[in-house]
């Protein structure tokens, strides 16, 4: 049976696949249809995609460091500032394939005796405390839920939105082959034997 910790390795790939694929999508789009006001919680693709970048650094970087000691912003002034940091979608791919590549190397050195540590959070007005493994189960959830929000969007837009409800089943890897070779990825770099 797979330990934990090499699940939350194996979900950090597949939060960076889906991104991939997601953001080929979205940089066929002109940039007027990026930038378009559309309904969800976010009011464009532009937004949406700011705010899973800046979400991810924050979490990344309590995950990565453990802010320690520091005390809560009582303004919430730094907190996501500023709010769409990006405005090309080709910037926003970089970043964002970047913080993908953070979460895999975080989540590669995690083992299952550390899961249960627990990772200092600080947010306007306090410091919340939680578990690694449910920092993480969080960031991958709310990456899925925006991802879901892009994915509606593109459907009112020139541009097909991609296949983004698949995993890694092992029959199908010839369906991912040509996304993994753009990653610089391989089967055996996601599921080691």
């Amino acid at each position: 049976m797979q330990p934990l910790s090499q699940h939350l390795l194996t979900q950090a790939y597949n939060n960076g696949w889906a991104n991939h694929r997601l953001y080929k999508a979205c940089l066929q789009l002109s940039h007027d249809e990026f930038v378009a006001p559309r309904c969800s919680f976010f009011p464009s693709i532009k937004a949406t995609l700011n705010h899973l970048l800046t979400v991810d650094w924050f979490y990344l970087d309590a995950l990565e460091c453990e802010q320690r000691g520091e005390a809560p912003d009582p303004d919430g002034e730094r907190f996501f500032q500023p709010e769409q940091p990006f405005v090309t979608c080709s910037d926003l791919q970089a970043q964002q394939a970047q913080a993908d590549q953070r979460l895999i190397s975080y989540c590669r050195q995690l083992s299952d005796d550390q899961l249960a540590r627990y990772v200092s959070i600080v947010r306007p007005e306090r410091v919340q405390r939680e578990q690694r493994l449910r920092v993480l189960a969080h960031l991958f959830e709310h990456q899925i839920h925006h991802r879901g929000q892009v994915h509606a969007m593109l459907s009112d837009t020139t541009v097909k939105p991609p296949q983004l409800d698949e995993f890694f089943c092992e029959e199908e890897a010839g369906l991912r082959a040509d996304d993994f070779a753009e990653l610089g990825w391989s089967e055996e770099l996601v599921w080691p034997k």
